[in-house]
This record gives C-alpha cells, sequence and structure tokens, in this order.
C-alpha cells in the first residue's frame, strides 16, 4: 500500500508516517480535551497541495500545540513569616542597587514585582517600560492590561499571581518615550535578583513572555519563541512554559495566535490541576472556524 496523502482536486502529496503519527497524536490530544474546532493554516495547506512537494519540504510556520513532558511540580513550604521578612528585605535591597550606572541614572525606580509573595504561578517578563519605571510595577501598560485579562480568563486575579522582570531598572534610550531590549550583560547582571526572588517565592511554575524572557531565564536557547512556546522547559528545577509576550498579541491580532497562547496557558492550568471549563478550553476555537 503506499503513502498516505492530502489530496484537493487533482493536487496530492505523500505525507511521511512520522507526521501522519504526530498529526493522529495531536489530534487524539485535543478529542481528549473536548475540543471541536481546530485552526488551520491556509499557508501549511497550500504547502502540502504543492505538486511533487512533501510536508516535509512545507513546514507550518509553527508547530501544533504539543508540550513536551516536563519535570513533576516541585513540592513548596507553606510561607512563614520568616520568608515573608526575607522577601521584604530582597525588595529594599534590590530597589536600592546600583550595579548598573547607566541604567541608574535613567531610571525612576526599580520595578522589583508584584502579586502575592506565596503564588503558585510566577510570570516573568524582560524589562520595565516607560509606564512601569513611572509606576513602579510591571505590566500596567497596554500589554499589562492584555495579560490582566489573560490572567483573569484563567479564573485568577492578579492578586493570586506574582509578575516580575528579567531586568528590574528600565533599559536606557535615547528618547523618554522609547523602549528598547535588555542586553544579555544587563540580564545576567540582574539576574541574581530573580533567582532569589523565585527562590522565596517558590512558585510551582513559571511563565515566560516572550523571547528576551526565556532567553534570559535559559540563556543559550537558539530557537526563538514561535518554536519556543508550547514545549516545557525548567529553570532550577520548577517547569517553565514559554509564550508570546502581550505586546506581540497586540501587534499580531491573529486569532490563531491567541489561541496559541491560549493553549499554552491552557498547558498550565492542566499541571496545576485547575479545573477547566469547556468554554475556557475553547476559546477562540469558535472564531477562527468562522462560527460565532
Amino acid at each position: 500500500m503506499g503513502a498516505p496523502f492530502i489530496a484537493r482536486g487533482h493536487m496530492t502529496a505523500p505525507l511521511e508516517p512520522e507526521i501522519l503519527s504526530d498529526t493522529i497524536r495531536y489530534l487524539e490530544q485535543q478529542q481528549a480535551r473536548n475540543v471541536r474546532y481546530l485552526p488551520i493554516q491556509p499557508d501549511l495547506l497550500e504547502g502540502w497541495q504543492t505538486a511533487g512537494a512533501s510536508p516535509a519540504q512545507a513546514k507550518p510556520a509553527t508547530a501544533p500545540f504539543k508540550p513536551a513532558p516536563s519535570s513533576p511540580l516541585p513540592s513548596r513550604a507553606p510561607m512563614t513569616p520568616e520568608r515573608r521578612a526575607a522577601f521584604e528585605d530582597l525588595r529594599a535591597r534590590a530597589r536600592a542597587c546600583t550595579k548598573c550606572p547607566h541604567l541608574v541614572s535613567f531610571r525612576k525606580q526599580v520595578v522589583f514585582g508584584v502579586g502575592n509573595p506565596d503564588a503558585e504561578i510566577m510570570f516573568v517578563g524582560e524589562a520595565p517600560g516607560a509606564d512601569e519605571d513611572l509606576q513602579g510595577e510591571p505590566f500596567v501598560g497596554k500589554a499589562g492590561q492584555l495579560l490582566t485579562k489573560m490572567i483573569q480568563a484563567m479564573g485568577l486575579q492578579r492578586s493570586d499571581v506574582y509578575i516580575g522582570n528579567v531586568l528590574k531598572c528600565r533599559p536606557n534610550v535615547d528618547t523618554a518615550s522609547g523602549n528598547r531590549k535588555p542586553t544579555p550583560e544587563e540580564m545576567e547582571t540582574c539576574l541574581p535578583w530573580l533567582k532569589e526572588q523565585i527562590k522565596l517565592i517558590q512558585p510551582r511554575v513559571l511563565i515566560a513572555e516572550g523571547d528576551t524572557a526565556v532567553k534570559g531565564l535559559v540563556p543559550g536557547l537558539k530557537d526563538g519563541i514561535t518554536r519556543l512556546r508550547g514545549k516545557w522547559l525548567e529553570f532550577e528545577g520548577i517547569p517553565l512554559m514559554p509564550t508570546f509576550h502581550p505586546a506581540y498579541l497586540l501587534r499580531n491580532q491573529s486569532l490563531a495566535i491567541k489561541r496559541q497562547c491560549w493553549e499554552d496557558l491552557l498547558a498550565v492550568m492542566e499541571k496545576l490541576q485547575m479545573a477547566i471549563s469547556d468554554k475556557q478550553r475553547n476559546f477562540f476555537l469558535s472564531s477562527i472556524s468562522g462560527r460565532s
């Protein structure tokens, strides 16, 4: 019997066995999650349907949602008065940091973090922007407002989670209204503050918001966020889920991209054994399929 194929009209293309196995496994996972509709990228279909081209030659822009297995959730001790005191001491020391003179001279204040220091979920962004530098709190601009909606869609509030950044000072720029990414050297210098923060919070899951954040936590990664998202990584024994930064979602209004980001959050909810409603499982799917 010949290899399975995808056909459209008179055009066919052979489907490699490993691609077929991955596709079947992915569909079975979605069926188990009670997912009824799946987004299909037109460029993927067109690539597969090009005469003489194989699926191996026509790869999708992003891989299907299939998180890699990660280590078991770490155990965590109850929050104690001593740990809370240590956390406040860390906050005071971080706010007085002068390790990066060029950032110290530019910043208005150190953006330490916000939320519940006893949270099971910790979101990590890359660095403060102008709004965050002014208010002293991470994710308070338009991207922060979207992050708040994402957290609420999970059935939580900002006060239930903890939110921080790899870099705790706004990167200096030529104009007061501009922003730039932190450099690897700046993130390496600031990372000990974040490590101590994570050690005291003891989150069971970390969520890295965007490419810069995940590479600040796990230096040396070569793939971009479109390949890293949805795949479990690890930071010092804690499961780490990379996903798109809310600012990227504001620039890219694709429902398929929003669904991918939501699937990353669903994977976090599943790992923490949080209750997930049918409505939550199907966010964006009906819109993608053209149904209301």
